[in-house]
């Protein structure tokens, strides 16, 4: 049964959760680059969002195969049968939400393939997978639409243009041994149309693409190469600027995170592990004019930006990480609004983890919106005002769940939550808000025919959700026949 986290009784440590990794990219060879310049390492830096996942989601020459989501305390098996979107039907008990399913045949190669992030544009959920992009209709997932690929997907931004334009980045070869992220191309998920194709300059002054990172922020698209970034028009493929670098070989950028802001993240004085710090700068998407910066405390860097308007960030300790991590809003000049520490409630990091070489807007465990942030994770959710830094209201479970994920502010200070089911018990989504477990009544309850698919996909995922239907999609998906799972799953009323 669910409680209140404002008791200490029965906070427990949960499961670790394996971080959002989602790029097939080599962080090691980015870090003896950094060393040959004379830098210090604190971690690895990928190319990587998520990604606002619908709450309203350095390089090498001879990079390494996609690693595999890393392994979890929790099982996450694959169902022996996936079911039909028919059979769930037939299937649906009174109460339960209707739902649909994509078993994408696609051959893959026999390896971990990550799936890219989801994108809601109108009433469709389009994704990237390999070497394609697909649209399917959000009301019956019917295949719309799918733009082929002559080379696997390497980065994709989180968020599309308010017209529905995104620019993934490719790589160079079909092969993963000496590939580069360096093909860029227009989509526009509204017609299924493929646009411009620009292949990425390189010069060989640390703005390789072994590595990179991209955003899109109104109708610009920025990208991280190496320690260097860029900006370029969605449009047509113009390129605008660079990316102003401050401190010229003591910060580079290394992140960006798009939507309604455009936000880089750079990494500074990272040859002194207590004087290194972050920073993190508004930037003018039309114009590169920096409206506003901020930098972490010595010793802290920057972990997930949580919003970007108005801008939340997470920071942790360059040598506890996780163990040391807080919430810090920051005011529309950059200023420190409220800094929040949940740790004394029990609310982990983005799943217990720190990882600075994915998407800097990859935290499927918060959201903010209507002054709040809610935090979620592996057996507890909350809500804390941004403004005065208290926690509102929460729900803590006795060990029975996988995951609590935050979806959306609601009216009232409420909030919207898809808690994960287990292998035999189906999720749901519920409201909660201000007076914790008594006020929860249940949105939507989801099949118990998906309960095992459910599972297997929402443990290690993520998920959009979209008016009152959720979305959610694994990690990644496996090229080995005998192992094949779905790759998108949704629920509506």
């Amino acid at each position: 049964m669910p409680d209140n986290p404002y008791a200490p009784e029965g906070y427990g440590t949960p499961p670790p959760r394996p971080p959002r990794r989602r790029r097939p990219l080599v962080a090691a060879v980015l870090a003896l680059l950094l060393l040959g310049a004379g830098a210090y390492v604190l971690g690895d830096r990928s190319g990587a969002d998520r990604a606002p996942s619908g709450h309203a989601g350095a390089e090498s020459d001879a990079p390494s195969a996609a690693p595999p989501p890393r392994a979890s305390a929790r099982p996450t098996p694959s169902p022996s049968r996936i079911p039909t979107t028919a059979e769930i039907a037939r299937q649906r008990r009174a109460g339960e939400a209707g739902a649909w399913i994509v078993d994408d045949r696609t051959d893959l190669p026999r390896r971990n393939i990550p799936t890219e992030d989801l994108w809601i544009v109108g009433d469709t959920v389009v994704q990237a997978i390999y070497k394609k992009v697909v649209a399917h209709r959000l009301s019956d997932g019917a295949q719309l639409w799918s733009v082929d690929l002559p080379t696997p997907v390497c980065e994709t931004p989180v968020n599309a243009t308010p017209e529905g334009k995104v620019v993934i980045v490719l790589q160079n070869v079909e092969a993963w041994t000496g590939a580069r992220c360096n093909q860029l191309r227009m989509i526009d998920l509204r017609t299924g149309r493929a646009g411009w194709h620009e292949q990425l300059t390189e010069t060989g002054s640390g703005d390789g693409t072994i590595t990179v990172d991209s955003a899109i922020s109104g109708g610009t698209f920025a990208i991280v190469q190496s320690m260097k970034a860029f900006a370029y028009q969605v449009a047509d493929g113009r390129k605008l600027y660079e990316i102003p670098m401050e401190n010229p070989g003591k910060c580079y950028p290394g992140r960006v995170a798009g939507g309604s802001r455009l936000l880089v993240l750079a990494d500074c004085a990272i040859n002194s592990m207590e004087k290194a710090y972050d920073q993190v700068r508004e930037i003018d998407p039309a114009t590169g004019k920096v409206r506003w910066r901020h930098r972490t405390e010595p010793g802290r860097r920057i972990g997930q930006v949580l919003s970007v308007s108005p801008a939340v960030i997470t920071t942790a300790h360059r040598e506890t990480h996780a163990e040391d991590w807080r919430v810090v809003a920051l005011g529309p000049d950059g200023k420190v609004r409220r800094t929040i520490d949940p740790r004394p409630k029990g609310f982990k990091h983005c799943g217990d983890s720190i990882d600075t070489s994915g998407n800097a807007q990859a935290c499927r465990e918060a959201v903010v919106g209507g002054g709040l942030v809610l935090l979620g994770g592996t057996d507890r959710v909350g809500a804390y005002d941004l403004g005065t830094g208290k926690l509102l209201w929460g729900v803590k479970d006795e060990g029975t769940s996988y995951g609590y994920y935050p979806l959306r502010v609601g009216p009232g200070r409420t909030g919207m939550v898809y808690q994960l089911g287990t292998n035999g018990k189906p999720g749901r989504v519920f409201r909660v808000g201000p007076g914790g477990v008594d006020t929860i009544k249940d949105v939507l309850r989801l099949p118990a025919s998906t309960a095992r698919v459910e599972f297997g996909m929402g443990a290690v995922g993520e998920n959009a959700y979209v008016g009152d239907r959720l979305v959610i999609t694994p990690a990644g998906l496996s090229g080995d026949d005998a192992r094949h799972e779905p790759r998108m799953l949704s629920f509506a009323p």
